[in-house]
């Protein structure tokens, strides 16, 4: 018996032509808490809500490890999210995440990401967040998407433009103590997602579909 036959997340795969994304493994942490202390973003300033980058090397890996294993704790049909690792040449090198709750009733996902700094300015954001959008959209059945990234992030906002979001308002939050910033919010529908040129390859789609009580297959990819 396989892992993925346990938890059915496990056996799911994204696959992009120069990406493969699958639900974080305990195998991934070492590499991606590797990917954390080489850098993702410039420290003096915060893109995350909680400011979990500023706790302590000795500190983040562990910190990590939980956050990743509470995601599965608490996954469930109506409350779930997943935490992928991107894997570049079998290495992963941040992760992308795609979550919902109530989503049989309100069809509507939302993403967050974060990448190893070496690999910024490659197009790979992109690819990752088409990769868990065109899933969420193709094989889940979602009908709309939201984010949200810090009003100076002009690299996360790009990819959201481009991909077809379009913003939603600003909230006022604390990354860090002291520290005020206007968060910019998105939302797209369905119909208006920018679709890469490439086809996303997936497998283990139909054990996760029953695991989230989706019984109806969704419409056909839209063009």
């Amino acid at each position: 018996m396989d892992l993925a036959d346990v938890w059915p997340p496990f056996g799911l795969r994204l696959r992009t032509p120069r990406l493969t994304l699958r639900v974080v493994r305990d195998e991934d942490l070492p590499h991606l808490a590797a990917a954390v202390a080489d850098g993702i973003h410039d420290p003096t300033v915060m893109p995350f809500r909680t400011p979990w980058t500023d706790r302590a090397p000795d500190v983040a890996p562990t910190l990590l490890a939980q956050y990743h294993w509470s995601l599965r704790a608490r996954f469930a049909p109506e409350d779930w999210e997943f935490a992928f690792a991107v894997l570049h040449d079998g290495v992963p090198i941040g992760t992308q995440h795609v979550a919902a709750q109530r989503f049989a009733e309100l069809r509507s996902v939302e993403t967050g990401s974060w990448l190893s700094r070496r690999f910024h300015g490659r197009g790979i954001g992109t690819e990752m967040r088409s990769a868990v959008l065109t899933f969420a959209f193709d094989q889940l059945g979602a009908e709309w998407a939201t984010s949200a990234a810090a009003e100076w992030n002009a690299s996360s906002n790009g990819v959201s433009r481009a991909l077809g979001y379009r913003e939603n308002g600003v909230e006022r939050i604390v990354t860090r103590p002291g520290v005020v910033e206007n968060m910019v919010r998105l939302r797209m529908p369905a119909q208006d997602f920018v679709r890469s040129p490439w086809r996303l390859e997936t497998s283990g789609v139909e054990a996760v579909r029953d695991y989230l009580g989706l019984s109806e297959s969704p419409t056909a990819p839209r063009s």
